[in-house]
């Protein structure tokens, strides 16, 4: 069984999701107008969502694309061979292409080769990846496991000093 690369733990709730990918709606204002959106599917689904919202974009689109295999423990997954499910026509000219988070930068990598006009921008970006997005708000550590609110229960929370 191999070690699982994230020591640190970043639980995010849907109004800190919402408070963040409302800020990078702001710094993506300033640098429009844009054509229209393309979420990196499943992770930029709901940011593209707040960020069209915000910035009164109808055009929607999804670029869906598989890489991460689940591990033991739900957490430590793998990042696979990557299997293009869904891509776009053009360029990327004139959106914003959104996503979650970029932690190794390899997803953001052959989105970016797909549309390479477009403007990469996540809510959260870990040391390898940033240099891959061009618009972010949180930068997190390469060692933090992020728990997006669709990937959680309400459950009991062990203190930090008992793990």
């Amino acid at each position: 069984m191999s070690q699982s690369p994230y020591n640190r733990d970043f639980p995010v709730s849907w109004q800190e999701l919402h408070r963040d990918a409302k800020a990078l709606s702001w710094r993506l204002l300033e640098l429009g107008p844009w054509k229209g959106i393309i979420a990196i599917t499943r992770g930029g689904m709901i940011p593209a969502a707040i960020i069209a919202r915000e910035l009164d974009i109808r055009l929607i689109d999804t670029i869906c694309i598989t890489s991460y295999e689940s591990g033991e423990d739900g957490q430590a997954q793998q990042q696979g061979e990557f299997n293009i499910l869904k891509g776009v026509e053009g360029d990327g000219e004139g959106y914003i292409l959104v996503d979650d988070l970029v932690d190794t930068g390899k997803t953001a990598e052959v989105v970016r080769k797909m549309v390479p006009k477009a403007h990469l921008a996540t809510v959260y970006a870990k040391p390898e990846g940033r240099p891959q997005v061009d618009t972010f708000i949180t930068e997190v550590g390469q060692d933090t496991w992020i728990r997006f609110p669709w990937d959680m229960e309400y459950t009991f929370a062990t203190p930090i000093a008992d793990r």
